[in-house]
């Protein structure tokens, strides 16, 4: 992930400064959506571990409370 950020960074900076070539920007936005997609599904595995205490002391996991 660390090196996904650093070549998304380095596609970003260049694109500030002398512009980007075609062959780039269909990498930045590859680069975009692997990065949105991984940070997601990290996202979603966080919320699948959360488990939340109702006021009756019964402790639930989060995704019980998914509307459907």
């Amino acid at each position: 992930m660390e090196e996904l950020i650093k070549r998304i960074n380095q596609l970003a900076k260049k694109k500030k400064s002398e512009g980007l070539t075609e062959e780039e920007k269909k990498e930045q936005e590859i680069l975009r959506k692997r990065y949105l997609e991984k940070f997601r599904a990290g996202f979603k595995k966080r919320l699948e571990n959360i488990d939340v205490e109702t006021p009756d002391g019964k402790v639930r996991p989060l995704t019980d409370y998914k509307k459907k």
